[in-house]
């Protein structure tokens, strides 16, 4: 059994899942759950705000950043688990390994939104990128 986990975790119903997953399997292992802000997200809110938003949406990441490691925190909590969590700027799936790699984390779990042929190819995949650059076991929770 691995002695550390890396849960990517973004809020979303998947990753709840994945969440989950980790903290019923990994008893005895030391769970941590990142949330990637990713600047090109910011993109749509500038064309579509303008200057402004643009100032702002580093903060408003942070905010939503914050938001989303307490619903991880309290997910962990109602499994009597006490959570870490951190934060990554930029690409999630490059945040994701790279934390992995730099922190000696023996499993990575995240979730899968289900996407397959053209939402795939169109949208990418965190999670078959994950898979693919990890040097670690990947478990993929649907």
């Amino acid at each position: 059994m691995p002695d550390s986990v890396l849960v990517a975790f973004d809020g979303s119903p998947p990753s709840e899942r994945a969440l989950t997953y980790a903290v019923e399997n990994f008893l005895n292992a030391t769970i941590v759950a990142t949330y990637v802000i990713n600047p090109i997200d910011s993109i749509a809110d500038v064309e579509s705000g303008g200057l402004p938003v643009a100032e702002g949406w580093y903060d408003d990441a942070q905010e939503r950043a914050t938001a989303i490691q307490t619903t991880a925190r309290t997910l962990a909590a109602d499994h009597d688990i006490e959570l870490e969590t951190v934060t990554g700027v930029g690409k999630p799936a490059r945040e994701i390994v790279r934390y992995a790699e730099e922190h000696d984390i023996d499993q990575i779990v995240m979730g899968s939104h289900g996407r397959s042929g053209v939402g795939r190819a169109i949208l990418g995949s965190v999670a078959e990128a994950v898979t693919r650059r990890a040097r670690i076991p990947v478990t993929i929770v649907r």
